[in-house]
């Protein structure tokens, strides 16, 4: 409707009309938002080329017995807290710990390492199990190149031969410093910038085509 062919969708359903108190069983329907603009993209291209820089918050990712990491909601306060905190720093993102000081994730993106061309990301106990992070394991995986899940501390990501974060709206992006420490070589690595260009591939090629017809619907 907007002509639009590269855009960036959200889906917000919030609890619809009511009085302001918290029992949502005030608010009789659900409201249903639908956001479409041109895609943005979450960080500048210089900075993507350069590989961002990253500082670790003080803040850490709220638990499974706190708020289930696994669910995609709006509770952003967390994250926009650590979000502000890396930028006092001068970092472009922050990287959040869970409550037990293992790697939970980035203010809006998940997080792999590379460790001798094996790609590693957290467990989604306490980490929000993204789209493009499916993703991009499904790509490395047909690819052959070796992937694994496992709890991640500082010390690995310090040590790792690469790091890169993946987000809806980021896609595959190359970290070169984090907490002031030089990741690799400093600059976006071979697997970060493949896997990048791989997955920028595939999102361009799955999907129904927009000028498909639209299926109907029925129930």
């Amino acid at each position: 409707m907007n002509g639009l062919r590269e855009a960036y969708q959200r889906l917000v359903v919030t609890r619809g009309t009511g009085d302001l108190g918290l029992d949502p069983r005030r608010c009789a329907r659900p409201t249903l938002v639908l956001i479409t603009k041109p895609f943005p993209g979450l960080y500048p291209p210089e900075r993507i080329a350069a590989g961002l820089t990253v500082a670790t918050s003080s803040l850490r990712r709220p638990g499974p017995d706190v708020l289930n990491p696994n669910v995609k909601g709006l509770n952003y306060l967390n994250n926009v807290l650590a979000r502000m905190e890396a930028s006092r720093q001068g970092a472009d993102e922050a990287l959040m710990l869970d409550g037990r000081g293992f790697v939970s994730e980035a203010t809006a993106d998940n997080v792999f390492l590379v460790e001798s061309d094996r790609v590693v990301t957290p467990p989604t106990a306490w980490t929000l199990p993204g789209i493009t992070r499916a993703v991009v394991l499904e790509i490395a995986e047909a690819e052959g190149i070796e992937t694994e899940e496992r709890p991640l501390t500082l010390y690995d990501v310090y040590n790792a031969d690469e790091v890169f974060l993946t987000g809806t709206a980021a896609g595959v992006v190359p970290v070169s410093t984090v907490d002031g420490r030089t990741i690799g070589r400093g600059r976006p690595g071979p697997m970060a910038i493949h896997l990048a260009e791989a997955f920028d591939e595939a999102a361009h090629e799955d999907g129904v085509p927009l000028d498909a017809e639209p299926e109907e619907v029925t129930g």
